[in-house]
C-alpha cells in the first residue's frame, strides 16, 4: 500500500513548481522581489486586493453602508419552495470560510510577519467584503432553477460574461470540480489530526496511526460524509446549519473566556498588532513588506474573497433581489476574518510565546503551527486543571471547521457539475467521487502514517487557475453589479427583474417569484 501512494505522489511531482510559479509568480524574479514593499506581493495578491479595492470605491464602499441591511435579512425568518433561506446559504458559505485555516494559517501569518500581520489582515478583509459582494450578485443573477432547488455560481456567470459561450463555463466547472475534489484528502488529514489530539488527551497517551482509535475516526468519517452529501443540498444545508452556528459559539466563547482572563494583555494585542503592522520586530525579519504581505495573503486566503469558491453557496439562496445574497455574503467575510480569524490572534499575540516567556524554545516550534497555537492557548489558561480540557474543546472544533469544509467542497463541485450535466447517474457520480473515493484515500494516506504533499499541491495548483479566472470576470461584469446594485437603491429593495436593467437571465424574469412561507 505505501509503494501504491508513493508512486501516486511521484507521480504529481510536475505539479509542485508550477504551483509554486504561479502562486510566487513575479517574486521569484530577483528583479522585482528586490522592489522596496511591492516586491512582497504576488501577482494573485495584487489581483485580489487590487479588486476589491477597485469594486468598494466603484460601489460607494457597499460593505458600510449595507452591513446592518445584511444582518437584517440574515434574521428574517424566511423559507420557500424553491432553493433555501439566505440564512442557510450564508451558514453554506460558512462552511467552507470558516475552517482549519482560521487557525493554521493565521498563526503561520503571526508566526512568520509578526502580530503586524493581523492588521493587514483586517485591512484584506474590509476590501474583500466588497469584492465577496460583487461575486455573490453575479451568483444571483444568473443562477437557474433545478427543480425545487437553485444552482449557479462561478461557471454559470463565468460564461454569460465571457460571451455567452458553453465551453468557457464548462472548463470552469472542471477546474472547480478538481480543485475540491483534490482539497478532500487534506481536510480530512485535519480531521484525523484533530480528532487524533482528542483522543490523546482524554487518554493520556499518544495513538499509533494504526490503532483502533485511528481506524474507528476513518469509519465514522467516511459513513458520517457519505450520509450527508448523499443526501443532497437540504441536507447538507441541515446540517451547517448546526454545527457553523455550534462551532462559533463555542470556539469564540471558549476564546472570549481567555481573553477575559487575560485582560490585562489586550492593551499588548492592540500595541503589538498596530505597532508591527509598520515596524515589525526584528525576530520576524524586521520589514514592513514581510508583515504587510503575510497579513493580506492571510486575509484572502482565509475568506476566498475573489476566489470564486463561495459563489455556488451564493446562488442556492432564494432572494427577492440579487444584491440582498450580497450584502449577505459580504457579511461572511466579516464573521470569518474580523472575527473567527482574530480569535486566533487573539491568543497568539497575547500569548507571545516568540519571547520565550511560554517556556520553550521559539526557533524550534515556529515552523509548526499548530504546535504554536495550542502552546499560546496553554500559556493563557490559568494553571494546569483546564489545559486538557481547553485543549479538547478547541481541537473538536479545529473538527468540526475541517468537517464542515469538507462537506461544503463536496456539494459545491456537485453544483458547478450542473453546469456540465443535470443527469442523476452524473451529480451522484461527483458525490461518490468526494465520499467514497477522495475521503477513504484522505483516511487511508492517514493510517498508512503519509502525507502526500505532492498531491495536495493539485487544490494549490487549481485554486490559482481559479483566482486568475474569477477575478478577470468580476472586473468585466462590474457594469452589470453596479447596474443591479443601482435598481435595489432606486427601488429600495422592489423584486428584480433582469430586463429592467437590461439583459435577459434564465430566472429573473417577471412572475418568478418563489412562493414564500
Amino acid at each position: 500500500m505505501n509503494e501504491l501512494f508513493g508512486s501516486i505522489n511521484k507521480f504529481f511531482e510536475f505539479i509542485v513548481p508550477i504551483a509554486d510559479f504561479l502562486w510566487d509568480f513575479p517574486t521569484n524574479y530577483a528583479w522585482y522581489a528586490n522592489i522596496p514593499i511591492l516586491g512582497k506581493f504576488t501577482f494573485a495578491i495584487l489581483l485580489l486586493v487590487g479588486s476589491g479595492i477597485y469594486l468598494t470605491f466603484k460601489t460607494g464602499f457597499v460593505q458600510c453602508t449595507r452591513f446592518s441591511k445584511g444582518v437584517r435579512i440574515l434574521m428574517e425568518k424566511k423559507a420557500s419552495d424553491t432553493g433555501v433561506s439566505p440564512l442557510a446559504a450564508f451558514l453554506l458559505s460558512s462552511a467552507m470560510r470558516v475552517g482549519p485555516g482560521n487557525i493554521m494559517g493565521v498563526t503561520g501569518a503571526i508566526s512568520v510577519g509578526g502580530p503586524g500581520a493581523v492588521f493587514w489582515m483586517w485591512v484584506s478583509a474590509f476590501f474583500g467584503m466588497a469584492t465577496a459582494f460583487a461575486e455573490a450578485v453575479l451568483a444571483q443573477i444568473f443562477k437557474e432553477k433545478e427543480e425545487d432547488e437553485f444552482v449557479g455560481g462561478l461557471p454559470f456567470y463565468g460564461k454569460k460574461i465571457y460571451g455567452d459561450k458553453r465551453w468557457v463555463g464548462v472548463l470552469l466547472s472542471w477546474i472547480f470540480i478538481i480543485y475540491a475534489l483534490f482539497s478532500i484528502p487534506g481536510q480530512t488529514f485535519h480531521m484525523f489530526t484533530a480528532l487524533g489530539s482528542v483522543a490523546d488527551t482524554m487518554a493520556g497517551t499518544t495513538f499509533d496511526r494504526q490503532s483502533v482509535v485511528y481506524y474507528a475516526i476513518a469509519i465514522f468519517l467516511i459513513i458520517s460524509v457519505a450520509v450527508t452529501v448523499f443526501g443532497g443540498l437540504r441536507r447538507v444545508t441541515a446540517v451547517t446549519d448546526l454545527l457553523v452556528p455550534l462551532m462559533a459559539v463555542i470556539y469564540t466563547g471558549i476564546i472570549l473566556i481567555l481573553i477575559i482572563i487575560n485582560f490585562p494583555l489586550i492593551p499588548y494585542f492592540f500595541k503589538a498588532v498596530f505597532a508591527g503592522a509598520f515596524t515589525p520586530e526584528a525576530i520576524f525579519g524586521g520589514a514592513f513588506g514581510v508583515a504587510l504581505s503575510q497579513g493580506i495573503k492571510r486575509g484572502l486566503m482565509s475568506n476566498e474573497a475573489g476566489q470564486g469558491t463561495i459563489t455556488m453557496a451564493a446562488a442556492v439562496a432564494d432572494n427577492d433581489h440579487p444584491c440582498e445574497q450580497g450584502f449577505v455574503q459580504s457579511l461572511g467575510v466579516f464573521l470569518d476574518t474580523i472575527v473567527i480569524c482574530t480569535m486566533t490572534a487573539f491568543m497568539v499575540v497575547m500569548a507571545h510565546v516568540w519571547t520565550g516567556e511560554a517556556g520553550v524554545a521559539w526557533e524550534t516550534i515556529r515552523s509548526a503551527k499548530l504546535t504554536v497555537y495550542l502552546t499560546s492557548i496553554q500559556h493563557l489558561v490559568p494553571g494546569t486543571s483546564m489545559d486538557a480540557a481547553v485543549k479538547m474543546i478547541v481541537s473538536l472544533c479545529y473538527a468540526l471547521f475541517a468537517f464542515t469544509t469538507l462537506i461544503g467542497l463536496i456539494l459545491f463541485a456537485e453544483i458547478s457539475g450542473n453546469f456540465i450535466s443535470r443527469g442523476k447517474s452524473f451529480i451522484t457520480g461527483i458525490r461518490a467521487a468526494g465520499a467514497l473515493f477522495f475521503v477513504p484515500f484522505g483516511a487511508l494516506t492517514v493510517l498508512a502514517g503519509l502525507e502526500l504533499g505532492n498531491l495536495w499541491y493539485i487544490s494549490d495548483f487549481v485554486n490559482i487557475m481559479v483566482v486568475y479566472a474569477n477575478v478577470p470576470i468580476l472586473i468585466l461584469g462590474s457594469g452589470i453589479i453596479m447596474k443591479t446594485l443601482d435598481h435595489y437603491n432606486r427601488t429600495n429593495g422592489a423584486r428584480f427583474v433582469s430586463q429592467e436593467i437590461g439583459i435577459e437571465t434564465e430566472y429573473w424574469k417577471a412572475g418568478t417569484a418563489s412562493k414564500v412561507k
